[in-house]
C-alpha cells in the first residue's frame, strides 16, 4: 500500500484544516520545501501536495512552492487544487509533477478529465471529496447534486485508473477513516483508490490495507506525531512489497 505523507499549502505555508474549513487551519511550518525533506529523511516514496488555496479560487497560487518541492527531492509528487483547464494541468506537468489530480472541475467540466486523460494517461487521477456520500467542489465549500459513487464510475469510463477519496467529515480530525465508504467504491469501480481522511492509528492503516486501498494519505497525523512516518513505511509499504 502506497503511504502518501501530505503537505497541504494556504498563504504558502503548510497547514492542515479540520473538515475542510479554512476558517480552522492550524500552520505547521512556513517552509513547505522543509516539510518535504522530513517526510524525504522518513523514507517517502511519494508526496502528496494540495493547493488549498488553487481549491478555492481555481488559480494556482502556490505552484512556485510545488515546483520547488518537485525540485529539490527526487520524490514523485501528486498535487491537485486549482486545476480547472489543461492550461493549469500543463503547469503542473510542467514543474515536474508524477501526478495531477482533478477535482471541481471532474464534476463542472468533465470533458476536460476526458481531454486530460487522452494527452497524459495515469498521470492524470480524479479526487472525490465526499459529504455525506455527495460530492463536494471549490474547496469544499458546495455540496453537488452527484454521489461519490456516480462520478467515480463516470471517470473509470473515462479512463482514469486512480482516484483519491476524502470524506470531508473525517479530514483532520483524527477519529479514523470511512474505510465502509472507501470500499464500497473498491469494490464497485475495480480501479485504484487512495483513502484520504481521518487516518490516526496503525489500527486506522491496518483497516484501510485490508479493503484493498492502492495507498493512503496521512497528513495530520503526522503533523501531531501520532504516527512516525518512517514506521508507517516500514509496516505498510515495504514489508507488503
Amino acid at each position: 500500500m502506497q503511504i502518501y505523507p501530505a503537505i497541504d499549502l494556504k498563504n504558502g505555508q503548510c497547514v492542515r484544516l479540520r473538515q475542510g474549513k479554512f476558517e480552522d487551519a492550524t500552520i505547521y511550518g512556513d517552509d513547505p520545501v522543509e516539510r518535504a525533506g522530513m517526510w524525504a529523511e522518513a523514507g517517502a516514496t511519494y508526496i502528496h501536495v494540495v493547493d488549498l488555496d488553487g481549491a478555492r479560487t481555481g488559480t494556482g497560487i502556490n505552484i512556485g512552492a510545488i515546483k520547488n518541492i518537485v525540485e529539490n527531492f527526487n520524490i514523485p509528487v501528486q498535487t491537485g487544487g486549482g486545476i480547472r483547464s489543461m492550461r493549469d494541468i500543463e503547469a503542473r506537468i510542467d514543474a515536474g509533477v508524477s501526478r495531477v489530480i482533478i477535482g471541481t472541475a471532474a464534476v463542472n467540466n468533465p470533458d476536460l478529465v476526458k481531454e486530460a486523460v487522452k494527452a497524459y494517461g495515469d498521470r492524470i487521477a480524479v479526487g472525490i471529496d465526499a459529504s455525506r456520500g455527495m460530492v463536494a467542489t471549490d474547496g469544499w465549500e458546495k455540496v453537488s447534486g452527484v454521489s461519490a459513487l456516480e462520478l467515480c464510475l463516470k471517470m473509470k469510463d473515462f479512463g482514469v485508473k486512480t482516484i483519491v477519496y476524502t470524506d470531508i467529515s473525517k479530514d483532520g480530525m483524527m477519529s479514523g477513516p470511512n474505510t465502509d465508504a472507501t470500499k464500497e467504491l473498491i469494490d464497485s469501480t475495480g480501479i485504484n483508490i487512495i483513502a484520504s481522511g481521518g487516518v490516526t492509528t496503525m489500527s486506522d492503516l491496518e483497516n484501510v490495507s485490508s479493503i484493498g486501498a492502492q495507498g493512503v494519505i496521512i497528513g495530520k497525523a503526522l503533523y501531531q506525531g501520532a504516527l512516525n512516518l518512517r514506521e508507517v513505511i516500514k509496516r505498510f509499504e515495504l514489508q507488503q512489497r
